[in-house]
């Protein structure tokens, strides 16, 4: 029995490998792919000639207002980098080489024009290039991508008509952004990210306004220091991999642990099981006004710890003196010293 046990484990750990290594190898291949046809496919499935290609200033003759805006962009400074030396850059890199447009620029064929495109085959295109990176590998499988919602829909291909404004410190605005709070600064934003973020996600706009609440209006955090727009495994699209409440640890590293004695709700529903991440009328975001509350809701029998009518107890609940609960239990998100988290 034990050797048909090996054999079985055996088997199913090459299986597993098997599949992992097939699941790399067609990651490969669909990022090269998608390159190549970037770099040398037609609208028709053909390819292009070298010769085809005759550079972004040649566009700006007829479409002088896009080429101004582009030219101040990380898009158009491809040529400065050394690994695109011998690519399609600047405008072709993405309508395709403009050989054929400018001879017959009535005729629509001659041209790569997003137009007609939906938000999903207009990403496609953009991924071709910006798929490696870490934080795009799964726009596929997110929520953006599922509803709709696509690249261009936040990110200006073109750059911003408003021009990028840097903070004069790191603690004032500056004067740019106090008169033009919807500018972008990075990342080829249409907006500044909270009102691109808010003029979807409507009911955070609420919640950030509470008197209790992370600083994202501030400008001391963005949505994108705990979410990621470009899709995740985790719920809500929550950045990292090892956990929903990774984001949270980041900044409350005092919470994380491990230690000795866990408290059950942050390991098995997270933070948020206590806490509103966005913004509450509760002191420390909780989700009850009370802390007794919020503790009963799990410790719902200590109410029935008393031995005899009107004797008190450490947990009597009709004595204010026993209600609030961290006055005893301190390290509530965990100890090293006590299981029931005194302090």
């Amino acid at each position: 029995m034990k050797v048909s046990n090996h054999k079985f484990k055996a088997v199913l750990l090459l299986a597993f490998s098997m599949l992992m290594i097939g699941w790399v190898v067609a990651g490969r291949y669909a990022t090269v792919s998608s390159v190549s046809v970037a770099e040398t496919g037609t609208p028709g499935g053909g390819k292009y000639n070298p010769d085809d290609y005759v550079g972004s200033e040649s566009c700006q003759a007829c479409h002088e207002d896009q080429f101004k805006a582009f030219a101040g962009t990380k898009h158009a400074k491809l040529a400065q980098v050394h690994s695109w030396k011998d690519k399609a850059q600047g405008c072709e890199s993405c309508h395709g080489p403009g050989k054929a447009h400018l001879e017959d620029a009535n005729n629509p064929k001659n041209i790569i024009s997003f137009k007609g495109k939906d938000s999903n085959q207009i990403s496609e295109t953009c991924m071709a290039c910006h798929s490696g990176k870490e934080s795009h590998n799964n726009f596929r499988r997110g929520e953006h991508w599922r509803n709709d919602v696509g690249c261009t829909d936040c990110h200006s291909p073109h750059g911003s008509p408003l021009g990028n404004s840097k903070a004069d410190s790191v603690t004032f605005p500056g004067e740019t952004t106090k008169q033009n709070p919807g500018i972008a600064t990075v990342a080829m934003l249409k907006q500044s990210e909270p009102q691109l973020c808010m003029s979807c996600h409507t009911e955070t706009k609420a919640q950030f306004t509470k008197p209790f609440h992370h600083k994202v209006m501030e400008g001391t955090m963005k949505c994108t220091s705990c979410h990621n727009a470009h899709g995740g495994f985790e719920a809500k699209q929550t950045r990292l991999s090892v956990g929903a409440d990774a984001s949270c640890i980041k900044c409350h590293s005092n919470k994380q642990g491990p230690f000795a004695f866990e408290h059950a709700p942050l390991k098995t529903e997270g933070c948020a099981a206590c806490h509103t991440p966005h913004g509450s009328a509760n002191p420390k975001m909780l989700n009850r006004s009370s802390v007794r509350q919020l503790c009963l809701e799990c410790h719902s029998a200590i109410s029935d710890q008393v031995d005899t009518p009107g004797t008190p107890t450490f947990h009597n609940q009709t004595q204010v003196r026993y209600q609030n609960c961290t006055v005893c239990h301190t390290a509530i998100h965990g100890s090293n010293s006590s299981n029931r988290f005194l302090r």
